[in-house]
């Protein structure tokens, strides 16, 4: 009986230990937080986003912060589909600071971390599962100084995984038991990648499905005036469904927006439609930033925490408007989320405070950390 005793104790012990380190390490990191600024800040950001390229850390699936352990356990701590999108952004900001500042060892750098993503047939290593993954695609694609003809048999089997997410309106689920369902995450998820697609390997249908992606999304999916979308809408009876406002939610329409606007051909019939719908997005979005910058993972709630994952997205954004839509309202709405940033950044270059996974329809997480996503869109900016 003491034995057995003995044994939960240790066991009880072990539990309450992996719990004390996390509330530990997350305490003792936000010492001395946003004191780097400017050069400083920008190279502790660009540091700590390459390293985190090769060790991403979790992002985690559940709020819960007892019982980490048993979370882990029992396989509800994370999910690889929640991690790609994390490498996704981190090599998107890494492959625009490598561009920007001309670094042929970050090119390098960069190319063998790409190179290792694939097959020597130039399929994926790890195939994709979800649209979450089409992300990552975009991020390859995307490189100016990468012969990405080499990796066309995993682009065609990226677009293999839409086609079987694809509905009778002949637009893409997010997920395969979703299917009756059009979430916002599909427009930064998915519309990036099909347009680059389209550019690259002269596919038309590819562009077509990105922009009747989005367009049905901004007939059924917006709030009136087009500015703010939902979180998802049914498909069947065109309703919205979840919340307006939700911050990220706002982050992934307006990246896929963005991107997709500036990968149409020139003069294309549709550019003006976008346009007015980034127009739109900006005028509606603008007025809720915080006067620190900051925007809320709930914009319409002043009292809302704040969250950096839509503030850097918003700051990049804003910065890569077209030029008929920059003011000088927008440029000063930039800076200030970029402050913002410096100022919830951690001594070691990680940028905290962004809201977690979301868990599902209405579901959205109350914990905000780290989420290396932020770090990548922080550094496109």
């Amino acid at each position: 009986m003491m034995l057995l005793l003995s044994i939960l104790l240790a066991i009880a012990l072990v539990f309450l230990a992996v719990d004390a380190l996390h509330h530990l390490y997350v305490w003792q990191s936000r010492i001395k937080i946003g004191r780097l600024q400017d050069e400083p800040w920008q190279e502790a950001v660009q540091k700590r986003a390459l390293r985190w390229l090769y060790h991403t850390p979790t992002a985690k699936l559940t709020d819960q912060s007892r019982l980490i352990l048993w979370d882990m356990l029992r396989g509800n701590y994370s999910r690889s589909t929640i991690q790609v999108w994390q490498k996704a952004s981190l090599l998107i900001g890494l492959t625009d600071v490598a561009v920007r500042n001309q670094d042929k060892a970050l090119q390098a750098e960069l190319s063998r971390f790409v190179a290792g993503l694939f097959t020597p047939q130039g399929t994926w290593k790890t195939p994709p599962k979800e649209s979450d993954w089409i992300m990552l695609s975009h991020a390859v694609i995307r490189i100016p100084w990468i012969d990405v003809t080499r990796y066309q048999p995993a682009f065609e089997e990226s677009l293999a995984l839409l086609h079987s997410l694809k509905g009778e309106d002949g637009t893409v689920a997010y997920k395969a038991h979703m299917r009756g369902y059009r979430f916002v995450d599909t427009i930064g998820f998915i519309c990036p990648f099909l347009a680059v697609y389209a550019q690259k390997f002269n596919n038309e249908a590819a562009l077509t499905l990105a922009l009747d992606q989005w367009g049905l999304f901004y007939q059924n999916g917006m709030m009136t005036g087009g500015g703010i979308p939902c979180h998802t809408y049914h498909v069947a009876t065109k309703i919205p469904v979840g919340l307006f406002g939700w911050g990220r939610g706002l982050g992934w329409y307006s990246y896929g927006l963005l991107e997709l606007y500036h990968a149409l051909p020139e003069g294309h019939a549709r550019q003006q439609e976008l346009e007015k719908a980034l127009r739109a997005f900006v005028d509606a979005a603008l007025p809720f930033q915080h006067a620190d910058g900051s925007w809320s993972w709930l914009i319409f709630d002043a009292k809302a925490r704040k969250d950096s994952s839509i503030t850097a997205v918003m700051g990049w954004t804003l910065s890569h408007l077209p030029l008929s839509l920059q003011t000088e309202a927008t440029v000063k709405a930039a800076l200030l989320a970029r402050r913002y940033l410096q100022k919830v950044t951690r001594r070691d270059g990680a940028i905290d405070f962004s809201q977690g996974d979301t868990k599902g329809i209405g579901v959205y997480a109350q914990t905000f950390e780290v989420l290396p996503f932020t770090q990548g869109f922080a550094l496109r900016f």
